[in-house]
């Protein structure tokens, strides 16, 4: 118990008061659209929801996932997520073992210019332009190939290769197998804490990205979830529904919205969190 005391200082205790106003402040917002989301009509518009539902109930949860909007939502997210994903790895992994590799000729020229592409860009209009001109708006892909690699994805993986010891593949050499084949039977099985952390990165990524699909897509059929609930939320304004015998109010519909796109990428963060520090840190180890 003295060993205890003497660990607790004055620093121990303004640090551990500040975090946990941090943690109120950043998880009160989300316990709140929940307990509204989950509460009874009368009960939100007298303002009575806090922090626990009042009057349990499913009905704004199944008027959202009742609607077609939605579902199809969801269907295009998950498809552009999952091809976007795999893409975006696959060009990450392939582009990052050849600049991790000192015999690439002009290694470090194109090191300089992935870099400075962090700096600058060319905008929005040019890289409209670009997807227009290569017939990609309008298509699934405009919702993948702009977005494939991410500079700093490619830097993290790059990192992590070059920590990889050259007497496997030198070994791998020896057996018979050239480069692609040291790079899938060698590297990547190697990989797998790194390729789930950047794959994770993509997902969340594509899963919230909201802007190309402003920018790129015409047709609702193809609109992701993230437009549907914005076109929902904000375009709508969702006044009161009217569904059955009930009214439903709209900040309650607005936040079921909210938390029915929110919670499926959340549920992917305890299945990849034992590779998710472990990738970051091995791939921030060198320069």
């Amino acid at each position: 118990m003295l060993m205890w005391r003497r660990k607790i200082t004055p620093f121990t205790i303004v640090n551990t008061i500040i975090l946990l106003i941090v943690a109120f402040v950043t998880v009160y917002p989300f316990v709140y659209m929940i307990a509204v989301s989950l509460s009874s009509d009368i009960y939100v518009m007298k303002g009575q929801v806090n922090f626990w539902p009042k009057e349990f109930t499913l009905k704004n949860y199944e008027h959202v996932l009742s609607d077609s909007r939605i579902g199809r939502g969801y269907l295009n997210t998950l498809l552009y997520v999952s091809l976007g994903t795999f893409v975006s790895l696959l060009v990450t992994a392939m582009g990052a073992y050849a600049l991790s590799k000192s015999r690439l000729i002009f290694r470090k020229a194109f090191m300089l210019l992935i870099v400075f592409t962090i700096l600058f860009s060319g905008g929005m209009i040019p890289t409209f332009l670009v997807v227009k001109n290569l017939g990609l708006v309008d298509t699934i892909w405009a919702m993948i190939l702009p977005t494939a690699v991410s500079t700093w994805n490619l830097i993290i993986m790059r990192t992590f290769f070059s920590s990889i010891p050259t007497e496997l593949e030198e070994a791998g050499k020896m057996d018979g197998l050239n480069d692609i084949g040291i790079f899938t039977r060698i590297v990547l099985p190697l990989s797998k804490p790194v390729l789930a952390t950047i794959g994770l990165f993509y997902a969340v990524g594509i899963w919230n990205n909201f802007m190309s699909p402003l920018l790129y897509l015409r047709n609702d059929a193809l609109y992701p979830l993230q437009v549907v609930l914005r076109n929902m939320v904000l375009v709508e304004q969702m006044a009161d529904v009217s569904s059955g015998d009930a009214i439903i109010v709209a900040e309650s519909l607005k936040y079921a919205t909210i938390m029915a796109s929110t919670i499926p990428i959340l549920l992917l963060y305890p299945f990849l969190q034992k590779y998710f520090v472990k990738g970051v840190m091995i791939g921030s180890m060198k320069g």
